[in-house]
């Protein structure tokens, strides 16, 4: 791709409120993907929390057990940081 046309951080750098974002994310993803991106950010959080298991986040979420140890490989184990960074930020 492009570098020109490669600027999704940008963009979202771009947006200067709740609303805003909220708008690009409705405009940028089906139902199903922001669905499916709200279920690992609450999986994350739950996971940063501590004191569920796998198994109680997915009857508390209606989760995989896949899915769930998917995102704890990035909460716990991946070098990326992202979750990590905007979970602290957020506290």
């Amino acid at each position: 791709m492009k570098e020109e046309y490669n600027t999704l951080e940008k963009a979202f750098l771009s947006l200067k409120s709740e609303e805003e974002v909220k708008s690009f994310i409705k405009d940028l993803c089906t139902p199903a993907e922001i669905r499916a991106i709200e279920e690992r950010w609450l999986i994350a959080q739950m996971l940063k929390e501590g004191g569920l298991s796998y198994r109680q986040i997915s009857e508390e979420t209606g989760s995989s057990t896949t899915t769930i140890g998917r995102v704890a490989r990035f909460v716990n184990e991946e070098n990326n940081n992202g979750y990590n960074l905007a979970l602290g930020r957020l506290i």
